[in-house]
């Protein structure tokens, strides 16, 4: 079936170029440079890599083509003209325009009969005429795109021709996710993220094939979403934030437009309101909702476990179909996260008669509810989600109840643990994670639950301790990256020594973005990062 498939498909390029006219038969090919694509550092790693030894001439006689009846395929060959542009310089024609002298080609092309049909997986041919990608869907295709910009060198070759050409190992890539759910979060209540910083953290995760940015949009510091209803909650919830700044929050408007930001780049928005604990800002707002009689104070601190929702009131639960329902209205995704953690003054009666009606409310606006892991102890059904933070006793909770559960230990994922004992951000509640604790364990093995229990991997980054994006970016890279590749790449395809190698490799694009990732002491860096990297100023 895949030689057929490749069979079709050169033969569709050479098709194209044959119409085009624009394929000289008389002309010689380029001298091109002998490659190995086995290589090529490559993250997360795809399933299987076979080199052809050899390299196609990526320049300006490169043009792009797409599934033209094929649902989001045209855009996701914009999006690549746009990164290549980004990269190289290079105007590379999508569909048609501009056709004049081109004499190679990138398809990339809807094929519905892969021998591995999940919607994220991918195929990969690279000769010296063209580069065919096959996908079931368009977000298989995304991701395969993002498997070719990482294929694209940093810099040209001048050499080879009188044009720059950026020379791309021939050969052929099969790839699929080990995990459908491959996720970050960022935390936007303790410390408030602009549009532009959670724009710029998706195009980095989007570029290792995370597909879930999880939104952490209130806590008992600050409330970080419009809600149209009730609009003291960003008006008084959202104006401080840990250390007394100004805070900030996102306009409903503003949402969209992350949402709109992210679905470009096939990554699921999951919004999370955090209750019944966490809440001390939405009660400062409307001091009826703790049920206490009294107003708290806005909070600037970093203790937790002090704040609840009034359980037995059913003003409470009007005000919170009102929110699940103005933010689900805005969420095209299946899932909404109602929190759950650390509600150390709510008795447990009371914090399990909450959980089952915020589930009941979530689903009755079409939603899958997710929550920490605490809420395996309510009555909550099979449909919804444990995310396992703290307590492996709660997520075996809730596997034996049939729900999915989401991999995130502290101690293996939490991006806002300090590397070392010298780190300047960060805590180490949970220990400390150095780099290669980050990546050396198995999302697979590490709950003893069954495959199809595991809903996915998330790394949390909780920001009590960081306030910009240098900062911010200093914690989640690169041990991001590493988490990238545990929760896509197979467990045969990870390999320590080997990740080391090839996360060197990812200094050009690191740079290129103007990440300020941290230089751990176990990666042997190149040489220019030997120099000492800046540290994020107080």
């Amino acid at each position: 079936m895949r030689n057929i498939l490749l069979t079709r498909f050169l033969f569709l390029a050479g098709t194209l170029l044959a119409l085009m006219g624009c394929k000289d038969q008389t002309k010689p090919r380029l001298d091109m440079p002998r490659t190995d694509l086995s290589k090529e550092a490559l993250i997360p790693k795809p399933l299987k890599i076979t080199p052809t030894h050899n390299a196609f001439a990526l320049d300006r006689f490169t043009a792009i083509y797409t599934a033209k009846e094929a649902a989001g395929f045209e855009d996701v060959g914009r999006f690549l003209a746009r990164a290549l542009k980004e990269k190289t310089n290079l105007d590379l024609a999508v569909n048609g325009a501009n056709e004049d002298g081109v004499q190679r080609v990138i398809y990339i092309n809807q094929a519905k009969n892969l021998e591995d049909n999940a919607p994220e997986g991918y195929q990969l041919y690279i000769n010296q005429d063209s580069i065919i990608l096959n996908a079931n869907t368009s977000e298989g295709a995304f991701r395969g795109i993002q498997t070719l910009r990482q294929l694209v060198p940093p810099s040209a070759n001048d050499t080879l021709a009188a044009q720059p050409i950026w020379p791309v190992p021939t050969g052929k890539i099969n790839d699929a996710p080990q995990f459908g759910y491959r996720g970050s979060m960022l935390d936007v209540a303790r410390h408030f993220f602009s549009l532009e910083d959670v724009k710029k953290y998706m195009d980095l995760l989007a570029y290792y094939k995370i597909n879930v940015l999880h939104l952490h949009l209130t806590d008992d510091q600050g409330w970080r979403i419009e809600i149209k209803s009730w609009p003291l909650l960003t008006e008084i919830g959202g104006s401080t934030e840990v250390g007394g700044e100004a805070g900030g929050f996102y306009t409903q408007e503003d949402y969209k437009e992350l949402v709109h930001y992210a679905a470009e780049r096939y990554i699921t928005i999951i919004p999370e309101v955090d209750m019944p604990g966490h809440t001390n800002a939405a009660s400062v707002a409307y001091p009826f909702l703790n049920g206490n009689g009294k107003t708290p104070e806005l909070y600037e601190g970093i203790e937790v476990g002090f704040s609840t929702f009034d359980t037995r009131k059913d003003t409470v639960y009007a005000f919170v179909d009102d929110v699940v329902r103005e933010i689900s209205e805005m969420t095209p995704g299946p899932y909404f996260h109602m929190g759950g953690d650390e509600s150390h003054v709510t008795e447990k009666d009371d914090y399990i008669h909450f959980v089952n009606k915020v589930e009941k409310i979530v689903q009755k606006h079409g939603k899958r509810m997710i929550g920490w892991d605490e809420v395996a102890v309510a009555d909550v059904d099979s449909t919804s989600i444990s995310q396992w933070w703290s307590s492996e006793e709660n997520a075996k909770k809730a596997v034996e109840k049939g729900m999915q559960v989401i991999v995130s230990p502290a101690k293996k994922a939490y991006l806002d643990m300090k590397y070392d004992s010298l780190s300047k951000f960060g805590l180490h509640w949970a220990g400390l994670i150095p780099v290669d604790t980050a990546y050396i364990w198995s999302p697979e093995e590490i709950g003893g639950f069954p495959m199809d229990q595991i809903l996915g991997v998330e790394a949390p980054l909780w920001s009590e301790t960081i306030s910009t994006m240098e900062e911010l970016e200093y914690l989640a890279f690169p041990r991001m990256i590493g988490y990238a590749e545990l929760s896509w790449s197979a467990p045969a395809q990870r390999n320590w020594e080997d990740y080391k190698s090839r996360l060197v490799g990812q200094v050009p694009y690191l740079d290129q973005m103007g990440v300020n990732y941290y230089p751990s002491p176990l990666i042997d860096w190149p040489d220019t990062t030997e120099k000492e990297k800046a540290m994020p100023k107080d």
